[in-house]
């Protein structure tokens, strides 16, 4: 049987964390507490966080934009590949889930830069377009149903040459079940066929975990 967070069969996910993935000690106890949660199906894998973090070391970030912390794996990830100066705007709605990343934040030593912003994510990104703000990166896993405002807003944010990636783009496969035509499906579905038809972007869908898609903007 596939593995819940990815499509390999178990078997092949276990042998092939076992050589590729180099988890810290810090990502793996926030890893092992949130897969307690009831929710924990949110948190990416290890092998995703290294990704996202060998991402932003060769392009030499130090800007990114998080939308969706959940406990705050992902971001955690990236703020320890961020150099010293490195800065992080996450975005969520909840103070519960986002209260353990900041304890493994302030415990990792990199909540200096991390600015968490508890409100609705298109607000924040709104105002920080206002405020003529720009990245080199940006990782949109959130509310589905959002996707679009999100990468319209990412795409007025990240600068020429910078990355969005785009998380869940298999939705557990639920993108390819004609029965499936929940609201957060039909958005997964409505994203992924603009990406691929946006000149503005040169694009690349991944099936890491549950699907990832990267977009260079233009």
């Amino acid at each position: 049987m596939p593995d819940e967070k990815t499509f390999l069969p178990e078997e092949l996910y276990q042998y092939f964390t076992s050589v590729s993935v180099r988890e810290p000690a810090i990502l793996r106890r926030l890893r092992e507490e949130t897969d307690l949660h009831p929710m924990s199906v949110m948190q990416v894998p290890p092998e995703h966080g290294q990704f996202i973090a060998l991402i932003l070391q060769l392009m030499g970030a130090r800007r990114t934009l998080e939308v969706g912390v959940f406990t705050g794996y992902s971001s955690l990830a990236a703020a320890l590949a961020l150099p010293e100066d490195g800065r992080i705007v996450a975005c969520d709605v909840s103070e519960e889930y986002t209260s353990v990343a900041r304890r493994y934040w302030k415990e990792a030593g990199v909540d200096s830069k991390i600015d968490l912003r508890i409100k609705p994510a298109i607000e924040t990104l709104r105002e920080l377009i206002a405020q003529g703000e720009s990245f080199d990166f940006a990782f949109i896993d959130a509310d589905k149903a959002n996707y679009d405002a999100y990468y319209e807003c990412a795409l007025q944010l990240v600068r020429t040459g910078g990355l969005i990636a785009v998380d869940n783009v298999l939705w557990h496969g639920r993108v390819v079940d004609p029965q499936m035509n929940d609201a957060d499906t039909l958005a997964i579905r409505a994203i992924n066929k603009k990406i691929h038809d946006d000149s503005r972007v040169a694009m690349s869908m991944l099936p890491i975990s549950d699907g990832l898609t990267l977009c260079l903007k233009r």
